[in-house]
């Protein structure tokens, strides 16, 4: 297994890529980095951790969406960070609010 050096929000990380798998992990990363980009610039949340939940929620929704229908999931942008948090704020009630 190969490693590779990767950046997200400014941070490296090593990662072991399996050989032949480098462009597949670089666009993970890129998704990944786009993803907690937005949250952060958005403004509402600061906390390393809770961007990198709430984008790994984003991820997963837009994952869930797929099979559903692939091309409206395709061509549609993440969820809304307002809603997402909200949500997130309703399931884990006041005791785990992120914000």
């Amino acid at each position: 297994m190969k490693q590779m050096e990767v950046t997200i929000m400014g941070q490296s990380y090593l990662l072991g890529c399996p050989e032949g798998g480098e462009t597949a992990l670089a666009s993970a990363v890129a998704q990944v980095d786009r993803e907690m980009s937005a949250i952060r610039d958005a403004g509402k949340v600061k906390a390393r951790e809770r961007i990198a939940v709430l984008a790994a929620l984003n991820l997963a929704y837009q994952l869930a969406e797929v099979p559903r229908d692939t091309t409206a999931a395709a061509s549609s942008a993440s969820p809304d960070v307002d809603a997402l948090i909200k949500r997130l704020d309703e399931a884990l009630g006041h005791d785990g609010q992120l914000l």
